[in-house]
């Protein structure tokens, strides 16, 4: 009797404690917006994408153009077996940054899921067009808007958080491939050296973790299915700039890293070039 007893304790405890959990999670908080201490502007710049060993999967761009108060920024990363990494963000960047909208085109090989995806950051409806055992499906979502969504911005809003911030939130539409609506804890690392030539410089380094929250959240681990971590490293001071990133490219994805790069002339074109006397 003492036993069964227990048993139906710790049961009903677990209940308790999943269904707190559950309730906690959907509890509302006031978003945590950043507010603009470097505004964006005209941009073009070079990226590549490898696996952590070093292997390059992809070369990009990341083209930025501005119209008053409103930023359009597209990254796209064509990769070696012919796969297609397209996303186009809309923000504005009024007293703060916020999204208006968020397009992804992820195709070929190199992703699990072929995925056509849509964001209205001010509307909160939210689309996914995508390939499942060679069937075309769509799924939608309607989420209540809320000003802090990250999607094809991270990089900006890491660009513009003060020195002395060391923790802060953001939402994030998470697709996998059925929308699902995240929070991200973004935490400073602190400032880590690097070099350029014989200079050195530093760089703020930046963990990003989503926080599933709900039952899903407390399986998740259980599972092995939490997602990782993203690390960031930003170039502070006067004009703040993205360094590198290590984290997934897409929802469910691998890690993989982004890092500047440079263009490479051809030899051809080197042995043109004149010295003057």
């Amino acid at each position: 009797m003492l036993n069964r007893t227990t048993k139906l304790l710790g049961l009903l405890l677990s209940v308790l404690v999943i269904c707190s959990a559950v309730i906690l999670a959907g509890a509302t908080t006031t978003p945590t917006l950043v507010a603009v201490r470097h505004p964006e502007g005209l941009l073009h710049g070079f990226l590549v994408l490898r696996t952590l060993t070093g292997e390059t999967l992809a070369h990009g761009d990341l083209i930025q153009g501005v119209h008053g108060d409103r930023v359009t920024s597209r990254l796209i990363f064509h990769f070696k077996d012919g796969s297609l990494y397209d996303e186009t963000a809309i923000f504005s960047q009024h007293n703060t940054f916020r999204l208006l909208s968020d397009h992804q085109v992820l195709k070929g090989p190199a992703f699990q899921r072929q995925m056509e995806v849509s964001v209205n950051g001010s509307t909160g409806n939210v689309s996914v067009q995508y390939t499942d055992d060679g069937k075309e499906k769509v799924a939608t979502e309607h989420f209540t808007a809320t000003p802090d969504l990250a999607n094809g911005v991270l990089f900006t809003l890491l660009k513009n958080l003060g020195p002395g911030v060391s923790e802060t939130k953001a939402s994030l539409v998470a697709f996998t491939p059925k929308p699902r609506l995240v929070k991200l804890a973004i935490t400073s690392q602190g400032e880590e050296p690097f070099s350029i030539g014989d200079g050195s410089r530093k760089a703020m380094h930046y963990v990003i973790k989503v926080e599933i929250g709900g039952l899903a959240g407390l399986i998740a681990p259980m599972l092995g299915k939490e997602p990782p971590e993203t690390h960031v490293w930003i170039l502070g001071g006067e004009a703040p700039a993205f360094l590198k990133s290590e984290g997934p490219l897409y929802s469910g994805g691998p890690v993989w890293r982004i890092e500047l790069t440079s263009p490479v002339w051809p030899r051809s074109s080197e042995a043109k070039v004149k010295v003057m006397p």
